[in-house]
């Protein structure tokens, strides 16, 4: 799933002045040294080491919700099946997929696509609850025991979950009777901060309303309240948190009887449709854009990489992607012709953790990269788990890149605030603080999350696999991981007032840096002669 935090906020409070709170533009592209700020260095590399240098085309495949192929400033980069025949309703490269020109949905049906979908912790509940719920445990044998135990972690995961979101879902409606209310009693929708804050409140609902515009606004050092502008923001709120309540933690919501699969049939590849774009896009032309906006063309932003072609792969609903779809995703990503795949997703459960496994070695075996977002939940990844990742098989796979999210903030602050980390789990840290990119429609926006840090490392990847093709998708780790540039002092652990090496955070121990890594391929790619 593509979590985010869930915040009430102003329009307004998101303008900032750079040099206080804002990001500069473009800055996950600018050079430590020369822009005095932590990106990887992109633009400085293009025009000092890779300039006239010869390169070739290279797929990306983004495994993500699925992305906007006509954007202005990704519409020329979008692979395209050239062995298929574009609507002819035949399967011309014999491939299983009929007409994927740009890829493929693995979450559409005949008729039509997936938007929502459970967590997986609710599928799992929801089928071990069957099974559990009324058992005997005195009549339970050893292996029995064990799925008893794991039920019951499954089962309180998922009540704790549940509450949470079903108490912000009766708060945020008592917020919106409050405004509603506040709004009619108040005759007008502009006030000043004292006029406002003079109102008495007529009851527990416009009271707790009253207090949070009161904060809010003070917050952001306005002397003045629009009840409409905090009125819109608690509304995508509340409709963020009413689709926990409604999809993801609902028993009794299954959508995958539109994608006509058979879904206990792990194994099963040939399913889904050709609609690659839509319904939800946004996240997915968001990690698009980071990797391969057009560079050239004058448009919104710069990706990383100047030779990437986007495969368009949709696996992750608005709830948590299933096993069985990102498996098969990697295997066309694969036999299709990426040498690089992003996967800006992750979940907490995999029941069929050996069917992406098998997926996993299968890229492995055919050279192809995998880079993997950490999570935004500022966990330990060395205690707490989060899917997929590159224990397969009792080994680390050697093709995978695990990556955390760093701001553009200097000194202890250089770690987000909401990133996972791991000192083993993690692989190194990339910008994912206020990263501008592509959304559908033509229009840009800000995010935040190791979504975007991971399509940054990706678009690294895609840079040394364009430039330097006989570097293996090992090598291209190894040098991604020995080039970042170390963090020096002691950074803030994601989610705390504690300080340590950056180093405890993540293997590398610093953040990835396209400057040094083309440094680096041209010693190697020397050495190989």
């Amino acid at each position: 799933m593509k979590k985010s935090i869930i915040i009430i906020t102003l329009a307004a409070q998101s303008i900032l002045v750079y040099g206080q709170n804002a990001a500069p533009a473009n800055w996950f592209n600018l050079d430590p040294k020369i822009n005095k700020v932590n990106g990887v260095s992109t633009e400085r590399t293009y025009n000092e080491l890779l300039a006239g240098k010869s390169s070739q085309k290279v797929i990306v495949a983004v495994i993500d919700g699925g992305t906007d192929v006509v954007h202005e400033d990704l519409k020329r980069l979008i692979w395209i099946n050239m062995r298929e025949i574009p609507n002819n309703k035949i399967d011309d490269d014999n491939n299983g997929y009929v007409d994927d020109i740009n890829g493929w949905n693995f979450i559409g049906g005949q008729q039509q696509n997936v938007a929502e979908d459970n967590l997986e912790v609710t599928r799992l509940y929801k089928q071990l609850k069957a099974r559990y719920e009324k058992v005997d445990t005195n009549s339970l044998d050893g292996v029995e025991k064990d799925n008893y135990a794991f039920y019951k972690k499954v089962k309180a995961t998922y009540t704790k979950g549940y509450s949470e979101y079903a108490m912000y879902n009766n708060i945020y409606t008592s917020l919106e009777k409050g405004v509603t209310s506040l709004s009619t009693n108040l005759g007008k929708d502009s006030l000043s901060m004292a006029e406002f804050k003079s109102y008495k409140p007529v009851d527990m609902n416009e009271s707790m309303a009253h207090n949070s515009i009161s904060k809010s606004f003070s917050a952001s050092k306005k002397n003045y309240v629009v009840i409409s502008k905090f009125s819109k923001g608690l509304q995508g709120a509340k409709e963020q948190i009413s689709k926990f309540v409604d999809y993801h933690y609902n028993l009794d919501f299954d959508s995958r009887n539109i994608v006509g699969d058979n879904y206990e049939v792990a194994t099963e590849r040939f399913y889904g449709n050709n609609k690659v774009s839509e319904p939800n896009g946004e996240h997915g032309t968001h990690v698009a854009g980071i990797i391969a906006a057009d560079r050239n063309n004058g448009l919104g932003i710069k990706g990383v990489s100047d030779q990437a072609e986007i495969m368009v792969l949709r696996v992750v609903p608005d709830g948590d992607e299933r096993d069985k779809d990102v498996a098969n995703a990697i295997r066309y990503a694969v036999d299709n012709g990426a040498k690089v795949i992003n996967m800006s997703f992750g979940k907490a459960f995999s029941p069929y953790k050996n069917v992406v496994d098998e997926a996993v070695l299968y890229a492995l075996s055919k050279d192809v990269l995998l880079v993997h977002a950490a999570g935004n939940d500022h966990k330990n990844l060395e205690i707490e788990n989060n899917y997929p990742n590159d224990k397969v098989t009792n080994y680390n796979a050697s093709n995978w890149i695990e990556v955390g999210a760093s701001s553009w903030k200097n000194k202890k602050l250089i770690p987000a605030d909401f990133s996972n980390y791991g000192k083993q789990s993690v692989d190194v840290f990339a910008p994912g603080v206020d990263i501008n990119s592509c959304i559908p429609d033509n229009k840009y926006e800000s995010f935040n999350g190791t979504s975007m840090a991971s399509p940054v490392t990706a678009g690294v990847a895609a840079v040394l696999r364009s430039y330097y093709p006989a570097l293996s998708a090992a090598e291209v780790k190894e040098i991604i991981m020995q080039s970042a540039i170390k963090v020096k002092g002691k950074v803030l652990i994601p989610g705390t007032k504690k300080k340590v090496k950056m180093n405890d955070l993540c293997v590398s121990g610093g953040i990835v840096n396209l400057y040094e890594a083309v440094k680096l391929a041209e010693v190697k790619i020397q050495n190989k002669k």
